[in-house]
């Protein structure tokens, strides 16, 4: 039977992402003076206002007001009467030290490693849908909406706000190929004198025509700024707040989630690295050939190194045994948080660059947790 499946994204200049771009350019600015800091810095964005609370301690001299604004001014959020305007918003910082409880379990000392920050679970996928080795109705929201945000940014469609969300439905034959594009929906906050009609007519020459070419959108459904009218937006529209977000910056529910968030911790909390370096074990076995899909699952407990639990489930789709995936895995990478940190290279300040467009499935040279140097471990079980 044939299935559709959706998956969403949001720009930048939405409020929850604007929250999650606050936090971790507080925590790149942190690392890049003390890249042993340990950062949990959430923040909450509405009209004009700005709060930034959590736990830092670090030997770094921040000026928090600066950098809140500099990231505000970045997204875009530059005007009086976006309702948000980076040199008006009220900043309110509220950080405190990390818990000495939390820290014991964690820092690293004399004849006792590096601990994770706290109990959870944690996914990492990868399927070979995309070139990326992303789902693709997740990867082609991220593509909308990052172009929709270039468009907007280089003044090809001008009287364009930061705000935007797209959401991409693909279909699927019997046998979970995706076929064609069956829905597109984008939203995008715009100046007042915009026409809808003539609006709509831009987005598909600019954003979803480039991006969608080459796949069957003989019969898409477009729906472009449904509600007929998106000026008011952003946090003026919308509160915002840090870790709203996290299925469209994972795998927009395609895969399972542990229900931590990204923005804002660094990578002693395993909410992050350890869901980095999932991914980073999914996607060198489907890249290797040796299954279609693979997801991973990893598990900590507070304050203790190795993982309590690991486990690899591959759908069917595996080309050799399961059992020698996982014996792979166990053989050859090292979860606890420290190796981790050190194979990843989590200590720099490269975190900004995440907070939209998704975790997964990017191209940078800083996504190191998306790098095929580890496809020929599997490559030997074939």
């Amino acid at each position: 039977m044939r299935k559709l499946f959706s998956s969403e994204s949001v720009t930048e200049g939405h409020p929850d992402k604007v929250a999650d771009f606050i936090s971790d350019s507080i925590l790149d600015a942190v690392l890049e003076q003390d890249p042993n800091s340990r950062v949990a810095c959430e923040t909450a964005v509405t009209t004009d206002y700005a709060l930034l609370f959590g736990e830092i301690t670090t030997n770094a001299v921040i000026n928090f007001e600066e950098v809140v604004r500099n990231a505000i001014h970045y997204i875009g959020y530059n005007k009086k009467e976006y309702g948000y305007n980076a040199d008006d918003v009220v900043v309110d910082v509220r950080i405190k030290p990390q818990s000495p409880d939390i820290a014991m379990g964690v820092d690293e000392k004399e004849n006792k490693e590096q601990g994770a920050g706290d109990q959870g679970l944690m996914f990492g996928y990868a399927c070979n849908e995309t070139i990326n080795l992303m789902p693709l109705p997740i990867d082609l929201s991220h593509r909308l909406a990052k172009r929709l945000s270039e468009v907007r940014k280089q003044n090809i469609i001008p009287g364009l706000r930061p705000d935007g969300k797209t959401q991409v439905t693909v279909e699927y034959d019997e046998n979970n190929h995706p076929v064609s594009i069956h829905t597109v929906v984008l939203s995008t906050q715009h100046d007042e004198e915009w026409n809808q009609e003539d609006l709509k007519k831009e987005i598909h020459t600019h954003v979803l025509t480039p991006i969608l070419k080459g796949y069957d959108t003989t019969n898409t459904i477009y729906q472009i700024n449904p509600t007929g009218r998106f000026v008011m937006g952003g946090p003026h529209g919308d509160a915002g707040l840090t870790g709203r977000k996290i299925i469209v910056d994972t795998y927009g529910g395609y895969a399972r989630h542990g229900g931590g968030a990204f923005s804002g911790k660094d990578a002693s909390k395993v909410d992050r690295s350890a869901a980095y370096m999932a991914r980073y074990i999914a996607k060198n076995v489907v890249g290797s050939g040796v299954a279609d899909q693979c997801e991973i699952q990893i598990a900590y407990a507070i304050g203790v190194a190795d993982p309590v639990s690991v486990s690899v489930n591959t759908f069917g789709t595996e080309k050799v045994a399961v059992e020698k995936i996982y014996d792979a895995i166990i053989k050859n990478f090292d979860l606890r948080p420290s190796a981790i940190i050190k194979t990843l290279e989590l200590k720099r300040p490269i975190f900004a660059k995440t907070a939209a467009y998704g975790h997964f499935g990017r191209e940078e040279d800083t996504f190191s947790w998306e790098k095929l140097n580890k496809i020929d471990i599997f490559r030997n079980l074939l």
